[in-house]
């Protein structure tokens, strides 16, 4: 891991007006295969992805920089910080898995998360700990939810205390297979919005909001243009996320801040 004083010294130089540009319309990189390890310039800040498929985006489980980011918001904010500040020995993981619950991160995260020793772990997860209550097949209370979340956090502390923590908002909007069951749907996930904003306060984690984002967006578009199944975004919806996502943590982490 970097030393906290590098850390802050290159956030510090982003700043909160450099992550607000970049959630602008803008140029959009494939980052290039980070140099070996003799031929990095210096060891930057190493930012990790978790999460289910939202997150995971498809990405490939290799080492073909074209796809190892997935076709989501990971890969988008990756490609914008990687092509802005291409001397600064920036790495980014993606490590999300189509499908998983917040149980299944937990279960892989010596190996998926805390063995890579990120700086900054970025997660979004939730909404399948709802699709399978709704299909029946998972019976998990809010409290198991908001338990199995706080052991991951806490052994992520514990294991890495200079990690910075972001907790992406799960959300959904009322169409596709959530429109079947929309009063199950909104009332399972509206109480792990609530876990995973209690969480962040707990554990000084940046939270990022996205369900009012996505509702605000259906004044602009109808809801399929943002998510194609009331779960997984369109590319649009991507874009959102990213967008959302740059913007609060450049608002909410004080050594962001000039």
């Amino acid at each position: 891991m970097i030393e906290p004083t590098s850390r802050r010294e290159f956030l510090q130089r982003v700043g909160l007006t450099g992550l607000a540009a970049m959630a602008a319309p803008g140029l959009l990189a494939a980052a290039p295969q980070p140099l070996p390890p003799s031929q990095a310039p210096k060891k930057g800040i190493t930012l990790l992805f978790q999460g289910d498929s939202i997150t995971d985006g498809n990405r490939t489980r290799d080492q073909d920089w074209n796809h190892v980011m997935g076709h989501g918001y990971a890969y988008l904010i990756a490609s914008r910080l990687w092509y802005d500040y291409p001397q600064e020995g920036l790495m980014f993981y993606n490590r999300g898995i189509s499908g998983n619950k917040v149980s299944d991160l937990e279960a892989r995260w010596e190996e998926d998360a805390l063995a890579l020793k990120p700086d900054l772990i970025s997660i979004l997860v939730g909404i399948n700990d709802v699709y399978f209550i709704v299909e029946g097949t998972l019976k998990q209370s809010i409290a198991q939810f908001e338990a199995t979340y706080r052991q991951m956090l806490e052994r992520t502390q514990t294991a890495l205390p200079e990690v910075t923590l972001v907790l992406c908002e799960p959300f959904l909007l009322p169409l596709g297979r959530v429109n079947k069951k929309t009063a199950v749907w909104e009332k399972e996930t509206a109480q792990r919005q609530q876990v995973t904003r209690t969480l962040a306060d707990e554990f000084g984690a940046v939270f990022v909001p996205l369900q009012a984002p996505f509702q605000e967006a259906l004044q602009q578009a109808p809801a399929d243009y943002w998510i194609w199944d009331g779960i997984h975004p369109m590319p649009a919806g991507h874009e959102l996320i990213a967008r959302q996502w740059l913007r609060t943590v450049g608002e909410k982490l004080p050594f962001l801040r000039k």
